[in-house]
């Protein structure tokens, strides 16, 4: 293999990786949503921003990696399309009490030549998931809101010239935000187990014979519970920037996977900052709950 060829496959890496910390940091420390008075807002609005960031290969790796990332700020208030800090979202069905919607979510690639768990079995591809999402308003006032969501997600890996279906995944969690506290910042925190199928599993937990080794028996997944997720977030938005920030924690203790070789730890930690700029806006305003 030649040189530039190497440089190539070593540079579109690097640029896959950073592009899904990218997206994962924007899913993270993405604009709040407010509570439930109407106001006049722009359809639309653009910025630029950046973020360190820090985050396992995968859950139940200890190699953990760090990332200062360009951070796109979007938010899009259409009737069905919505991008805010709820991620990107397309409305199916709403009411006071309950919403229904299509979420998504993703996860960076991960390289298999580091001297880690998974030494010599293949890089791990870029994830996108997609699904539907049930929200159920359980409480809510002026500042603060308490809800039930149950997104469930179909996965998929790509290295952007195949796609691959990897399974399901689901995430019941309760999520509470608090709104304008403390001189104008808004916190939120989301608890709940996630469960997945087996092959969403196996993707990243199983081991083939063929890349057993004596330190690494081979190892089958199954379905089931697949861990417990704790987030902490904070953010606030001035005239023309935005600064966010957010903590998230993962429990694999009693995970289905538990006991595969290559899980390293039982303990996930990813975390991150941010700082944007409001670049653009759309001279149409539209009526939002605030």
């Amino acid at each position: 293999m030649n040189t530039a060829k190497i440089f190539f496959m070593i540079r579109t890496k690097a640029c896959k990786r950073l592009l899904f910390a990218a997206l994962a940091c924007m899913t993270a420390l993405a604009a709040p949503v407010h509570a439930q008075t109407h106001e006049q807002k722009p359809l639309w609005e653009l910025g630029i921003g950046v973020a360190p960031l820090t985050m396992p290969a995968y859950r139940g790796s200890e190699n953990q990696e760090f990332y200062l990332v360009p951070m796109p700020y979007v938010i899009f208030r259409g009737d069905f399309l919505k991008v805010d800090r709820e991620g990107i979202r397309g409305l199916l069905y709403d009411t006071p009490k309950l919403r229904v919607d299509i979420s998504a979510d993703g996860a960076i690639p991960a390289s298999s030549d580091k001297g880690d768990a998974r030494e010599n079995m293949p890089d791990l591809d870029p994830v996108g998931e997609i699904g539907p999402s049930v929200n159920y308003l359980l409480y809510e006032n002026n500042r603060t809101r308490l809800r039930f969501r149950l997104p469930v997600r179909a996965v998929f890996a790509s290295d952007f010239t195949f796609i691959d279906h990897e399974g399901w995944k689901a995430h019941p969690q309760l999520n509470l935000d608090l709104m304008d506290r403390a001189g104008g910042w808004n916190f939120g925190a989301t608890l709940g187990p996630i469960f997945a199928d087996r092959r969403y599993h196996a993707y990243y937990y199983e081991v083939s014979h063929e890349y057993a080794t004596e330190t690494r028996p081979a190892w089958e997944a199954e379905g089931g519970y697949s861990g417990t997720s704790l987030m902490f977030s904070a953010s606030r938005r001035f005239e023309n920037t935005w600064v966010g920030m957010f903590i998230r924690y993962d429990n694999l203790a009693g995970a289905v996977f538990e006991d595969s070789p290559l899980v390293e730890t039982r303990h996930s930690f990813m975390a991150g900052c941010g700082v944007a700029w409001v670049l653009g806006r759309s001279e149409r305003s539209v009526s939002t709950k605030k």
